[in-house]
C-alpha cells in the first residue's frame, strides 16, 4: 500500500471561483524522495496541506475525492492525529519558531502530545544531533542564521518521528550554498532512516539529483508524474515553465551536436562532468 494516495482529489478555498487542485490522483511509496514542482500558484502548497489534514480541518472550503496517508483517511482524522505521521516544514522557518531556546522549540510538539520527560529528552537530543545543531541547543532561534533556523524547524519535526516529512520550499530565503546543505541533510535522513520525503521546490538544479520521483503540476492539475530523468527530458515539461536543470539542458545541446555522452540524462553538473570525462578517454 502506498504511504500517500489520492484519488480524484479536488479542493476549493472559501470564496474562490475555481478549485486550487483538480482531480489529483497520485501514489507515493514508503521511503521515496518525491519532488513536487510547477509554476507559482499551480496548487503545490494546497496539495501538501491535505497530507496532514490542514485541509479541510484548518482551512475550510470544499474537498472532494479521497486521500489516504499512512493508512488513514486524512480528511477525517483530527490534525493532531495526522501530526504523528506527517511532519510539515514551511517556507519561512520563523513561522514555526517561537520559544526562547532551540531546545524548547524542538520539544514543543512532544509536549503537546504528552510525552514523558525522559523520552522527550532522548528524542530532542537525537533530532538535534541528527541535524547538526546539538551545540546550539541553548541559543535563541531568532539570533541564528536562516540556514540554522531551518535546521531547527526540521529538528522539531523529526523529534516527532513522523513517517513522512513534507517541506514546502524550505530554502526559499537561503542562498544556494546554504540551501544545498539543507537538501543534503534532508537526503541523508531519507537514506539513513527510510523517511518518506515530499519536497516542494522550484530550484531543480539543486534538488533533482536527490529525487527518485517527480510530480509536475500546472493550473491545479498533475501534468507529469514519474522518474526525474524521464520527466525532465521531455520537451513538454519545458513548455509548462519548469526550471529544467542546466546540466540536463547542456547535455541535450551536446547530444544534438553529435557528442557521444551515453543515454543517461544527467540531473546535476557533477553527473554531466563525469560523462564528459568518460567520453574524452
Amino acid at each position: 500500500m502506498p504511504i500517500i494516495e489520492t484519488k480524484n482529489l479536488s479542493y476549493t478555498y472559501p470564496s474562490a471561483s475555481r478549485p486550487s487542485i483538480q482531480d489529483i490522483s497520485i501514489k507515493v511509496e514508503k521511503g521515496e524522495f518525491v519532488l513536487i514542482t510547477g509554476p507559482s500558484g499551480c496548487g503545490k502548497t494546497t496539495l501538501c496541506r491535505t497530507f496532514n489534514g490542514l485541509i479541510p480541518h484548518f482551512y475550510q472550503g470544499e474537498l472532494k475525492g479521497e486521500i489516504t496517508v499512512a493508512g488513514k483517511n486524512a480528511a477525517k482524522q483530527p490534525t493532531m492525529e495526522m501530526a504523528k505521521h506527517v511532519g510539515m516544514v514551511f517556507q519561512n522557518p520563523e513561522n514555526q519558531l517561537f520559544a526562547l531556546s532551540v531546545e524548547k522549540d524542538v520539544a514543543f510538539g512532544l509536549e503537546n502530545l504528552g510525552f514523558d520527560r525522559k523520552e522527550m529528552r532522548e528524542r530532542v537530543n537525537w533530532a538535534l544531533k541528527l541535524t547538526g545543531i546539538y551545540d546550539l541547543r541553548e541559543r535563541s532561534p531568532h539570533e541564528m542564521s536562516g540556514g540554522q533556523q531551518q535546521r531547527v524547524a526540521i529538528a522539531a519535526v523529526l523529534a516527532m518521528q513522523p513517517e513522512i516529512i513534507v517541506l514546502d520550499e524550505p530554502t526559499s530565503f537561503l542562498d544556494p550554498l546554504s540551501a544545498e546543505k539543507i537538501f543534503e541533510v534532508i537526503y541523508d535522513l531519507n537514506q539513513k532512516l527510510g523517511l518518506t520525503v515530499v519536497l516542494v521546490e522550484h530550484r531543480l538544479d539543486l534538488t533533482a539529483k536527490y529525487a527518485n520521483h517527480i510530480i509536475i503540476m500546472d493550473e491545479g492539475k498533475i501534468c507529469f508524474d514519474g522518474k526525474p530523468r524521464e520527466v525532465l527530458s521531455k520537451q513538454e515539461t519545458r513548455l509548462i515553465g519548469v526550471g529544467i536543470p542546466k546540466a540536463t539542458l547542456l547535455y541535450e545541446m551536446l547530444k544534438k551536436e553529435g557528442a557521444k555522452l551515453g543515454n543517461t540524462t544527467p540531473l546535476c553538473s557533477k553527473e554531466l562532468a563525469d560523462m564528459v570525462q568518460e567520453a574524452l578517454k
